[in-house]
């Protein structure tokens, strides 16, 4: 008898030997089978819907779930446009903490104001707290004299403004959240995550890093899986620097690891450790991403996050050490720095099968796509950051360089393996807006970014269900609706391929299933 069966769907399983079925049954959290091999069979329980979409759950292959629960709960400026908005923000989160406390602003972004808050103006505002304005871009803060002080004197900063390692400087005198406070941050990210018709995330580096929140950060997941309160499957990235020098036995190769060795793979199916996570340069809204020529109107070029050789190092020793690797890398120079990393890695140790990742890949240039393929790296997107800031971007990056932003086509051209995910918080996670985005290349203003790099939307789905399970390594559990595997799958209002595409991220999440649940109340299948 099977728990329970679908029936009057039309189910796309994104599985080419089985493409559409209308009938799917259910076991214990697995499929079983789909359409004539189970109608026959006695059910439990029998679920009509009247027609509606099924699809594989969403998997989200790069997000930061405790930011977006902290970002939740925290004061936010984002709705602010005026230097003095802003500044009246701040001053009421300061004035609700006692006399020397942290303060954690969110939503920043200097682009609306046309120039970034000084410390001067923070101090006007701070009353003495230690106030961490955070850039929506997780690439910067801005802080007031009351951090300042504390940081060493050669850490550099643009008035108050602090970028990447300088920013992790500041951010490292904050730290650590307790494990409490990032378990409430993640669950409330993980449920808005549902909502969204997301089953499955990748978390971009814990431990470390820019975003790292607690050196014991894991902790918060496990506490999370104990008491029952992690409502999605979850993998880990470790942040780069959590690795350290280990003397493992010579003929192991293992420069630097975790400590007892972990690495990609320990876990189970609701909790593991993914990729390590490493980042190469910024991002492009703080105009920190690393690029070959200047941003457009600038005399700048941005920045790696360290010493080219010492990143590259890292890059080939988390390769050695025998990690999935997940290389962040936004703008073209960083781009050639990992590729140029990863392919050092694997002539010293060839691991076909490493599935490497480039986190973002948010400007390739032409020649850098055959280097993607032959070294069978995947290129983890964010298409939804060209429908947010697609019209800012496009400007800085100007004419020639705009349409090699958060590539579709030519990715897949090249036979790379293209991955949807959000980067959520920094914009709308929902990936029914990104695969409109993705098919239709045209920011929220209308404007056409990159249009040849439009793909299909059969093609813009399977970058959020196959091919982000083929990114996290779960090829065998998740990404189709297949007898085997997890019983995720999402629930829609109308079938994506039918709409018109202006009406894809309009389309109802109906129902979010987690190993046979119904994910949003707890009912079992």
């Amino acid at each position: 008898m099977l728990c329970t069966r679908l029936t009057n769907a039309r189910i796309l399983t994104m599985d080419p030997d089985h493409p559409v079925a209308h009938d799917l049954g259910i076991w214990r959290g697995r499929i079983v089978g789909l359409d004539e091999a189970v109608t026959s069979l006695p059910a439990r329980e029998v679920i009509d819907l009247q027609g509606a979409t099924v699809l594989p759950g969403f998997i989200d292959s790069h997000v930061h779930l405790t930011w977006t629960g902290l970002k939740a709960s925290s004061a936010s400026v984002e709705p602010c446009l005026r230097a003095e908005d802003v500044l009246a923000v701040v001053e009421g989160a300061a004035l609700a903490k006692p006399a020397g406390a942290w303060v954690d602003v969110m939503g920043y972004d200097q682009r609306a104001m046309g120039r970034h808050l000084t410390a001067a103006e923070l101090d006007r505002v701070s009353h003495g707290r230690k106030v961490f304005l955070m850039h929506d871009s997780g690439h910067g803060a801005v802080v007031g004299s009351a951090v300042l002080d504390l940081l060493p004197a050669d850490v550099p900063h643009q008035d108050g403004f602090l970028a990447e390692s300088a920013m992790t400087a500041a951010r490292r005198l904050r730290l650590p959240y307790s494990q409490a406070e990032i378990a409430d941050a993640v669950e409330h990210a993980a449920r808005v995550c549902l909502s969204e018709g997301v089953t499955a995330v990748a978390e971009a580096g814990i431990g470390g890093g820019l975003l790292g929140n607690s050196p014991v950060e894991l902790g918060a997941y496990q506490l999370l899986r104990d008491q029952g309160r992690l409502p999605l499957r979850v993998q880990l990235m470790a942040a780069g620097d959590t690795l350290r020098p280990l003397a493992a036995h010579q003929d192991d190769g293992i420069p630097r690891a975790l400590d007892l060795g972990l690495r990609t793979g320990f876990g189970d199916e609701w909790l593991s450790l993914g990729a390590l996570k490493i980042y190469t340069d910024g991002g492009m809204m703080a105009r920190t991403a690393a690029l070959t020529e200047p941003y457009t109107g600038m005399d700048h070029t941005g920045e790696l996050q360290d010493d080219p050789d010492r990143l590259t190092d890292l890059i080939v020793d988390g390769h050695l050490a025998g990690w999935q690797l997940a290389v962040h890398a936004i703008g073209d120079r960083a781009a050639d720095l990992a590729l140029d990393g990863l392919e050092r890695a694997q002539r010293l140790r060839p691991r076909p099968d490493a599935r490497h990742r480039i986190e973002h890949a948010g400007l390739i240039r032409p020649d850098q796509l055959p280097r993607f393929a032959r070294l069978g790296v995947s290129a983890v997107v964010q298409p939804a950051f060209l429908y947010s800031f697609g019209d800012d971007y496009a400007t800085v990056m100007g004419a020639e360089r705009a349409p090699w932003m958060y590539r579709g086509r030519g990715f897949l051209d090249h036979g790379v393996t293209l991955v949807g995910s959000s980067d959520r918080p920094v914009t709308d996670g929902a990936p029914l807006r990104a695969v409109q985005f993705m098919v239709e290349r045209a920011s929220a203003s209308g404007r056409p970014v990159g249009p040849d790099e439009a793909v299909t939307v059969e093609e813009a789905l399977r970058a959020y269900t196959v091919a982000g399970a083929h990114a996290c390594r779960w090829d065998d559990s998740a990404g189709s609706l297949t007898p085997g595997k997890r019983a995720d799958f999402v629930v829609l209002g109308d079938d994506p391929r039918q709409v018109d595409p202006s009406r894809i991220a309009g389309i109802e999440i109906v129902a979010t299933y987690v190993d046979g649940r119904e994910a949003t109340e707890g009912k079992k299948l």
